[in-house]
């Protein structure tokens, strides 16, 4: 008779998180493998010390243990070939709760903080606690219409709504918890499947052409490596975070391929050689490193404001961020006659749809029509 036994594994950030044990192993649904444990997603502070802290613990254990129960039940009844017959509701909000917590025990700042504002607006939204079994089709459309609603202070002085590509980027956490809720039993239909997305709206696109990327490296800045860091984006179309966590042993260089970085890419967990020229180099080289992080010390919190002042002392007015550098690298390569297919590839998507937005930047044949028309006027040269 299968055992389902839940067990707790230490992790670096002093907690624990949460999985279970079966005995004898289970074939796996996706790989099918046999495994011995699953992983829950689920995490508890190993010393909690406010009472906050500890009422969290003891939620999430419950959590498990409804989960642990339902696994036995689910696994001893196929064994007896009986159909399912458990329901669990759980608390929803804490069960989206763990999922941000999972966030940020993965070690991305930049997802858990934008997880961490999706949830607080559900919160928000809630005002009470609600349960798996409280979820219908109903729920999912108000609190849609909430998101394309919801205000945001900047100040005391100002109040504004959430950008709608913001209230979109929510609403798809909150699609996400759904099904991952679905996937685990805690809620009876799958209210994702039918559920009505938010259409983002098309934003535009800044980039720095070859003259201002030349106009800053010579505009003194007050944190030198930023400017490194920026141009050598601008270079290798890196992310920030993937610039951030470069380090020396990734780099390579031979007779075939030049200098190139053996690069995983944490967004899309994917590995690949990504080529990088001479120029691009010599700025790694300007780092007085030479083993470890080739950049070292920098958070992104660290980099907006020299960023601006920077671009303001040069005497660029485009609303230019750190991530503006990786879109001119895109937008440069396809104006200098790069296929949209190897961009896509330099840039690591994966699909090209999503390089398609830097072609309605810079579109050469209507660049080519507007210039079609011409009149020699009296009195303009």
């Amino acid at each position: 008779m299968i055992k389902v036994t839940l067990r707790e594994k230490p992790l670096k950030s002093d907690k624990l998180s949460l999985y279970l044990d079966y005995y004898p192993p289970i074939t796996h649904p996706d790989t099918g493998k046999k495994t011995r444990r699953e992983f829950l997603n689920l995490y508890i502070e190993k010393n909690p010390k406010t009472p906050e802290a500890k009422k969290q613990n003891k939620e999430t254990l419950q959590m498990a243990k409804g989960v642990r129960s339902k696994r036995e039940v689910q696994l001893r009844n196929r064994e007896f070939g009986f159909k399912e017959n458990v329901n669990i509701s759980i608390d929803f909000l804490n069960f989206y709760k763990d999922i941000v917590t999972g966030y940020y025990n993965k070690g991305s700042k930049s997802q858990y903080n934008n997880w961490q504002s999706s949830y607080n607006h559900f919160e928000h939204f809630c005002s009470d606690k609600i349960t798996t079994a409280d979820l219908d089709s109903n729920f999912v459309k108000r609190y849609r219409n909430y998101l394309l609603n919801a205000e945001i202070n900047r100040n005391l002085m100002e109040v504004k709504n959430l950008s709608r590509n913001t209230a979109s980027t929510y609403f798809k956490h909150f699609i996400y918890v759904l099904r991952e809720g679905y996937k685990e039993g805690f809620i009876e239909k799958d209210l994702a499947k039918n559920a009505e997305y938010i259409k983002e709206e098309e934003t535009q696109r800044e980039y720095l052409t070859e003259e201002e990327l030349k106009k800053l490296w010579n505009t003194p800045i007050k944190k030198e490596v930023i400017k490194h860091m920026a141009m050598f984006s601008a270079l290798s179309g890196l992310r920030f975070v993937d610039v951030r966590n470069l380090q020396w042993k990734n780099i390579y260089q031979d007779k075939h391929q030049g200098y190139y970085i053996q690069l995983r890419e944490q967004k899309t967990n994917s590995t690949k050689n990504h080529p990088i020229n001479e120029t691009a180099y010599s700025i790694l080289k300007m780092q007085n490193t030479n083993e470890g992080f080739v950049f070292r010390n920098i958070e992104y919190t660290q980099v907006s404001r020299p960023l601006k002042e920077w671009l303001t002392a040069s005497g660029i007015k485009k609303k230019i961020s750190f991530h503006n550098f990786r879109h001119s690298y895109a937008t440069l390569q396809l104006a200098n006659g790069t296929d949209i297919y190897t961009v896509s590839k330099l840039l690591g998507h994966k699909n090209v749809t999503t390089t398609q937005i830097y072609t309605k930047v810079l579109d050469k044949n209507k660049i080519e029509a507007a210039n079609r028309i011409k009149l020699d006027l009296d009195g303009i040269s």
